[in-house]
């Protein structure tokens, strides 16, 4: 799952005319996997190249504790619910926020090989989609394509930007699917992940800056 992270993130925007807005909840989307490249860099948690571990992503993801254990995602969620509820004084925007991080660990379950764990220890757990691709591609696609037009059917503004953005999810997730894949894991590939993340919060906050609210009767609002 890539792109598939960033669909519910698209749906709490469409339904919060608040501040955080489409940039915020795109990090809240993959903040689990933000952490887990940021710990691999340091060594602290890891995965490797084989291309046995399942029909579509050759990466075994044999020590991820802290970021793909539900009580890992959990305590993530529950550090960005206080970091959007504190900054931005709202509570429900904040838990709004918290259960989009946690999605992250709920769609992975759906779509991994099992890797993931509850606390950390056996057993290990997920539906492995990844052995299936012609149920895992139209389910990425399906969710993203889905909450991207609920998000643009809330929202007013230009077409341009969510186009973009659309683009580069789409090429993206192209390239996570069909490119050649690296030959052994390491820094390089664990940097890579984390510029195209940085590349897609970037756009999603432009996005969410050029576009604005419906209320009733079809007139936008400005709030923010």
């Amino acid at each position: 799952m890539f792109i598939g992270h960033f669909a519910p993130a698209f749906v709490a925007a469409a339904v919060s005319p608040e501040r955080p807005r489409l940039g915020a909840m795109f990090v809240a989307g993959q903040l689990i996997d933000w952490g887990f490249f940021t710990l691999a860099i340091l060594g602290i948690e890891a995965m490797r190249i084989d291309p046995q571990a399942s029909v579509m992503v050759p990466f075994d993801l044999y020590h991820m504790p802290y970021t793909h254990s539900l009580l890992g995602a959990a305590i993530w969620a529950a550090a960005f619910l206080g970091v959007i509820g504190i900054y931005r004084r709202s509570l429900r925007l904040g838990v709004l926020a918290g259960l989009v991080v946690l999605s992250h660990w709920l769609l992975d379950f759906v779509v991994h090989v099992p890797d993931l764990t509850l606390d950390g220890t056996p057993p290990r757990l997920g539906l492995g989609l990844w052995n299936m691709p012609w149920v895992a591609i139209p389910l990425e696609l399906g969710l993203t394509l889905g909450a991207f037009a609920f998000y643009l059917l809330r929202t007013r503004g230009p077409a341009g930007p969510p186009l973009v953005l659309a683009g580069v999810l789409l090429a993206l997730q192209l390239v996570n699917w069909f490119a050649p894949h690296p030959a052994e894991a390491g820094p390089f590939v664990y940097i890579q992940a984390l510029v195209a993340f940085a590349l897609l919060t970037v756009i999603a906050a432009w996005v969410g800056e050029n576009r604005w609210f419906r209320r009733r009767g079809g007139l936008a609002s400005s709030a923010r």
